[in-house]
């Protein structure tokens, strides 16, 4: 089976669960990996964004991986997030995980150096030079504060076998219809944008990785999963009803939004790791008023 074909659907970045003392909280991501695939997600992806990974220590990222393996139990694909902004030190950690069940790496665009379209090429071709699995761009401006653009995905997508998909997250629908429009038969391209999905799998996308999965698993991957059928009048119905859902989720900062709604839900606590912060008052009410509407 392709790559592409493993991963169409939903998929949903896992958040990570942490304990009241910020250590990490393996019950509760037990929890939510049962949650969301019992909701019917299509595969997880642990270490993402949505993981907090730029506050994981290496050991906690191995601990993480093995777990999340060990959690599913073969019932969905795992990806595996593995990116940063030292090329040679993601390579090392890329060399150093245990990522060897992972049916891919999602690699997020180096951020905050802002290299150049020539840079950013060069950096995926080392990365993907120092294995055999197939990698998925993340293209997360953002967050990252450039942009890889259609030219540089459709170059990396033809001239570099083991690069097979990317996570689209600029938000321009132009530029997602050109590398739809332009790219490799299967090369996989998913949505980034939760409140996008929809728009992009009616131009050609094969699904998305959300966030919002992670709390709404049954509605969002109805939604997903009518969308890819051509269904559009009921996955418009389901999207419409969710907007307001979204709008919570990202009012502040992400993951704050979803580990609040899991939090209500009782899966997991409502912790995170500074930098980040929980909701404020005023949007945690919002998260209570809202989810009575899901049932």
């Amino acid at each position: 089976m392709s790559l592409r074909d493993q991963l169409t659907g939903t998929g949903v970045a896992l958040v990570t669960p942490f304990n009241e003392d910020g250590s990490v909280d393996f019950t509760g991501l037990e929890r939510v990996i049962d949650f969301v695939i019992e909701g019917g997600v299509n595969y997880v992806v642990t270490l993402g964004t949505t993981g907090e990974t730029p506050t994981l220590s290496k050991e906690e990222k191995k601990d993480i991986i093995n777990q999340t393996f060990q959690f599913v139990a073969g019932r969905v694909p795992v990806v595996v997030g593995i990116g940063g902004n030292n090329t040679s030190e993601v390579i090392k950690e890329i060399d150093s995980l245990p990522i060897e069940k992972a049916v891919a790496i999602l690699s997020a665009s180096p951020y905050y150096n802002k290299p150049s379209q020539e840079g950013l090429y060069q950096h995926y071709k080392a990365l993907a030079a120092s294995t055999a699995k197939p990698i998925l761009l993340y293209n997360v401006p953002g967050r990252t504060g450039s942009n890889i653009t259609a030219s540089t995905t459709i170059r990396l997508a033809n001239e570099i076998e083991n690069i097979n998909g990317i996570k689209e997250a600029s938000g321009n629908m132009t530029q997602c219809m050109q590398i739809l429009r332009d790219k490799p038969q299967e090369f996989l391209v998913v949505s980034g944008d939760d409140a996008l999905a929809l728009a992009q799998i009616a131009c050609g996308m094969r699904g998305v990785i959300s966030v919002a999965a992670n709390c709404f698993p049954k509605q969002f991957s109805e939604l997903v999963s009518f969308a890819l059928e051509d269904n559009f009048d009921a996955a418009r119905k389901i999207n419409n009803f969710l907007l307001q859902g979204y709008e919570i989720l990202f009012a502040e900062n992400n993951p704050a939004g979803v580990k609040a709604f899991l939090a209500e839900l009782g899966v997991i606590k409502n912790s995170l790791r500074l930098p980040l912060v929980p909701l404020s008052e005023a949007i945690y009410k919002q998260v209570k008023a809202y989810l009575p509407s899901l049932k």
